[in-house]
C-alpha cells in the first residue's frame, strides 16, 4: 500500500487524510501546511510526520495529495526555487485537488514529467463533509494509465469519479460546474431578495420555486441560509470570485463573452470588496435583500 502525503490541510485537505487513514486503512506519513498549528493538530491526530519543508514530504511519501487555494499557492509548492515538491520526485505521483485555472496544471504536469514524477489533477465538486466521508464528486484529468494504476484510492475518496481527458481537462469541467453553481446562487439571492421586498412568503416562494423552472441545487442547500442570513463557510465568497474568473479567462481565450458570467463575478468581487469575502457564497444574499447594507 503506498504511503500517502497531504500539502494543504485545510477543511478539505484534512478530512481527506483523515478519510483515507482512519476509514480506508491507508497510511498518511506525512502532512505539511503554511498553517503549522493546523499540520500540527492533523500530524499528531494520524500519527504522521508534520514536514518543515516540501521535500521532506516527498521523501516521506509516493503518493501526494495537493488542495491548494490558488494558482499562485500551486506554482509555489512546485516550481519554488529554494524548496519544492518536485526535488527527488522521480517515480512519485501527485494528485493535485483544487479548483485552479488548466494552464497550472499543465505547467504542473510538465514540469513533474521532467524529473520522472507522474502528476493527475483531481478537481473536486463537493464540500467539507463529503471531503470527510469519501462521498467527493471527483473529475480527473491526466494520463489514462496513471488514473488506471491509482483509481482505488481515487474511488475510496470519491462517490462519483470521472476521467474527464487530458491534464486540464477536469480543470475545465470544475470551472464551468462552479461557474453555472455561481449563477444559479446569483440568481436565487435575487428572486428572494425580490420576494421579501414584494412582501412574499419566502417560505412558500421557496416550495413554488421547487416545483417549477426556478428550481436548482442552490435552491436546496442556499435558500435557507440567504432567509436566515446564516453564512457559516463552506464554499467562500472569495473563492466563487476567483472560480467565475477562471471560467472568464477560459472563454475570453475562445473569443467569448459570457455577460451572465461577468455579472456574477462582479457580485462576488463586490462582496470580496466590502470585506465578505470569507462569507459562505449564499452571503450574496446580503447584496440583494433590502436593508442589508446593498447599494438599493
Amino acid at each position: 500500500m503506498s504511503k500517502i502525503a497531504f500539502v494543504g490541510v485545510g477543511r478539505m485537505g484534512a478530512n481527506m487524510a483523515r478519510h483515507l487513514q482512519l476509514d480506508c486503512g491507508h497510511e498518511v506519513t506525512a502532512v505539511y501546511d503554511v498553517n503549522k498549528e493546523a499540520s500540527a493538530v492533523l500530524a499528531a491526530e494520524l500519527g504522521a510526520c508534520d514536514c518543515t519543508s516540501l521535500a521532506e514530504v516527498t521523501a516521506a511519501a509516493d503518493l501526494i495529495f495537493t488542495v491548494v487555494t490558488n494558482d499562485d499557492a500551486m506554482r509555489a509548492i512546485y516550481l519554488g526555487e529554494k524548496d519544492n515538491l518536485l526535488q527527488g520526485a522521480a517515480g512519485k505521483t501527485l494528485i493535485n485537488c483544487a479548483t485552479l485555472s488548466p494552464a497550472i496544471h499543465r505547467e504542473v504536469y510538465e514540469a513533474g514529467k521532467a524529473v520522472g514524477a507522474e502528476v493527475l489533477e483531481g478537481a473536486m465538486a463537493s464540500s467539507i463533509s463529503q471531503a470527510r466521508d469519501g462521498s467527493l464528486f471527483l473529475m480527473i484529468g491526466g494520463d489514462r494509465e496513471v488514473f488506471d494504476r491509482h483509481q482505488g484510492i481515487l474511488d475510496d475518496l470519491s462517490v462519483n469519479l470521472r476521467y474527464c481527458g487530458e491534464i486540464g481537462r477536469a480543470a475545465e469541467v470544475k470551472a464551468l460546474v462552479n461557474m453555472v453553481m455561481n449563477i444559479n446562487t446569483a440568481a436565487l439571492a435575487e428572486g428572494l431578495g425580490l420576494a421579501e421586498a414584494l412582501g412574499l412568503d419566502l417560505e412558500m416562494v421557496c416550495e413554488v420555486f421547487s416545483q417549477t423552472g426556478a428550481n436548482s441545487r442552490v435552491l436546496e442547500t442556499d435558500s435557507e441560509d440567504m432567509i436566515n442570513r446564516d453564512h457559516d463557510c463552506w464554499f467562500s465568497a472569495e473563492h466563487a470570485a476567483k472560480d467565475s474568473g477562471i471560467a472568464a479567462d477560459l472563454a475570453a481565450a475562445k473569443g467569448l463573452t459570457l455577460p451572465v458570467n461577468a455579472a456574477t463575478k462582479a457580485q462576488y468581487d463586490a462582496m470580496v470588496a466590502r470585506g465578505l469575502g470569507g462569507l459562505d457564497k449564499s452571503g450574496i444574499a446580503e447584496l440583494t435583500f433590502l436593508g442589508r447594507g446593498s447599494s438599493n
